[in-house]
């Protein structure tokens, strides 16, 4: 995530999240309104690719189709600055500065007196951190969709149902790296039901599942580890979610029918 766009944490707060994102982003481009990337051989389709696998599970960017909110709105972080006539070689420098430099001190959100996350260090460097850059200034505050090649990769939205088989519910986690699974529902027989959620991504996820007297957590994992959890379910509605910081806030829950 852009540590140096991300003032607190705000989860409890998205009003008062998007006047200071807007108002730190607009400090921004004012002290860095110099900083330019000048290069022809940016790949916005690898930048996009890179960013919804380390960037979106943080980050909200409607182009990408990522929801992350634990780190800034990017639309709303640039919208203001797009509309006052900054341009896009801008708004590349100042996000290609902050992959390479995010800032290091954690804020504390005042509606929760916690301490927000850093951004870490080092997600991107090079040409990588380019062409991230390079996507994210041509997509942020912009109406409408990506086309072409840009089209074809990106967070998408899942309709696919899991269905149990053997006492045994297999969801993935989206391998993009984003806040999603790579199922929006599930059904089970009543009885003893084991739950694994792959992970192929460099993100942390993990499975969870609550409703009618369950609440199962199963170990955070990545790079093509599983989390799992076992339960009794009886016939009903459950929900199953990934229980790391604001992932579920961002779309990362489904449904689960029992009968």
């Amino acid at each position: 995530m852009l540590g140096g766009l991300r003032p607190n944490r705000y989860d409890s707060a998205p009003m008062g999240r998007a006047r200071v994102v807007v108002a730190a982003t607009a400090a921004l481009l004012v002290g860095l309104s110099g900083c330019q990337v000048k290069s022809s051989s940016e790949n916005v389709v690898a930048g996009k690719t890179k960013f919804v696998a380390k960037c979106g599970s943080c980050h909200s960017l409607k182009r990408a189709g990522t929801t992350g909110v634990t780190g800034p709105n990017l639309d709303e972080a640039f919208q203001r600055a797009r509309s006052d006539g900054f341009g896009q070689s801008t708004f590349q420098g100042v996000v290609y500065r902050q992959i390479l430099h995010p800032a290091r001190t954690a804020q504390t959100d005042p509606a929760t007196g916690k301490p927000g996350a850093e951004m870490p260090a080092g997600l991107y460097t090079g040409e990588d951190a380019r062409d991230v850059a390079a996507y994210v200034a041509g997509a942020v505050g912009k109406a409408g969709k990506d086309t072409g090649q840009l089209a074809a990769v990106g967070a998408k939205k899942s309709t696919a149902v899991a269905k149990a088989q053997g006492g045994k519910l297999t969801i993935p986690a989206d391998p993009s790296g984003t806040t999603a699974f790579t199922v929006a529902s599930a059904t089970a027989p009543p009885g003893k039901l084991q739950i694994d959620t792959p992970n192929k991504s460099s993100v942390d996820h993990n499975i969870a599942l609550e409703g009618n007297g369950v609440s199962e957590k199963g170990p955070v994992v990545k790079d093509g580890g599983v989390s799992k959890i076992s339960a009794d379910v009886k016939p009903g509605q459950y929900t199953f979610y990934c229980s790391v910081d604001g992932h579920r806030e961002a779309g990362m829950v489904g449904k689960l029918t029992v009968k």
